[in-house]
């Protein structure tokens, strides 16, 4: 699916962004930089304009969206902005009864477990998309030079939500079905996947320049589970992002990132991912060799030393950026999600600090 003719990697707004370049395996000096997680929790702007709003209706409310998207780029200067959503928001596009309890996270009333739960599901209507593209153009105004970037949730970790009924890290009715309802756990893997695809499609159609799909549970399964249970289904999700291509071509970068996945990392490349997410228990020189130093890589600061003393964090920042040399192109990250009680400053300082940083 070629992208319209005014979307910012066709103008050239982003294509020679130092986010869409590096992804593109094209390093650059100095790196560029933004942070998972970065429009929420540990910002006070954020705290202050969602009182009293619930998650999902924020992720529905265009205003709300890009103001909050804005908020980090704005404070710390990162090169590039995370679309606000949440990885579950296309279940309540498709008419899913799914809400986000504070301390809790996504939960169903009526988790998915029978085949006849399973048929009744369908795919999302086109109009539903609506509140999304509409912020997303916004934002693409806004942001002018710097990427927007698009996500959406792996076919395992949304199903995991959708099947448990909320976050679970023993995931034990999802387990049940993958020993003991092969073909139903397919069919709803299969919807996720394709529902997933919409979602982040819409914003890449209507302006984001990259996209991240985050596969947060997947660390629970072993590599042969992984291979049975998640990959065929995040390849089903990948091969229909990369339909998405620029006038002349060229893929639209696709980031693929788990927790606690070193012993996934190949396979998760194999889906179709054109840049690996990497977190902080896996050394980014030893991930780029598993990739023969052909992948561009995303990480991986440390998410524990953020509230370390300026010199330490300094330190470690300098020997992930180290680490990553072999990559041909590297976005420099965290591991995992800006933590809730992470003090700003220390993430604009280390933006600043980076930007500083030849390579």
């Amino acid at each position: 699916m070629n992208l319209p003719a005014e979307h910012p990697l066709n103008t050239g707004a982003t294509g020679a962004s130092l986010l869409v370049l590096n992804m593109r395996g094209h390093r650059t000096s100095p790196l560029p930089v933004w942070f998972m997680r970065q429009a929420g929790r540990s910002l006070p702007e954020y705290r202050k304009l969602r009182e009293g709003i619930a998650m999902l209706d924020s992720c529905l409310t265009p205003e709300l969206v890009v103001e909050i998207t804005l908020q980090p780029v704005r404070r710390h200067g990162v090169d590039a902005a995370i679309f606000f959503s949440d990885i579950v928001i296309p279940l309540k596009l498709a008419g899913l009864d799914v809400d986000i309890k504070p301390g809790v996270g996504p939960v169903l009333e009526n988790p998915v477990r029978t085949k006849e739960a399973a048929d009744a599901l369908r795919l999302i209507d086109g109009d539903a998309f609506a509140p999304i593209t509409t912020a997303v153009g916004m934002l693409v105004k806004e942001l002018a030079s710097t990427p927007l970037i698009g996500f959406g949730g792996a076919p395992f970790t949304l199903a995991s939500y959708l099947i448990e009924g909320g976050p679970s890290k023993e995931l034990p009715h999802s387990r049940e079905m993958m020993r003991n309802q092969p073909e139903l756990w397919a069919q709803i893997l299969n919807w996720c996947a394709d529902i997933t695809a919409q979602f982040i499609s819409a914003q890449v159609v209507a302006g984001a320049s990259a996209l991240q799909v985050f596969d947060s549970w997947a660390g629970r399964l072993s590599p042969d589970e992984y291979e049975t249970f998640a990959k065929p289904y995040s390849e089903r999700l990948f091969s229909q992002l990369a339909l998405l291509v620029d006038k002349d071509g060229v893929p639209v970068p696709r980031v693929h990132f788990g927790v606690g996945t070193e012993s996934l990392l190949e396979s998760m490349h194999e889906v179709g991912a054109t840049v690996m997410g990497i977190d902080s228990n896996t050394d980014l020189e030893r991930a780029s060799a598993l990739f023969t130093n052909k992948v561009p890589l995303q990480g991986n600061i440390s998410t524990e030393l953020l509230t370390a003393n300026w010199e330490t964090l300094a330190e470690h920042t300098d020997e992930v950026i180290a680490s990553g040399l072999n990559a041909p192109g590297h976005v420099v990250n965290l591991g995992h999600g800006v933590p809730p009680e992470t003090d700003p400053d220390v993430l604009t300082r280390i933006t600043e600090y980076i930007h500083r940083t030849t390579t």
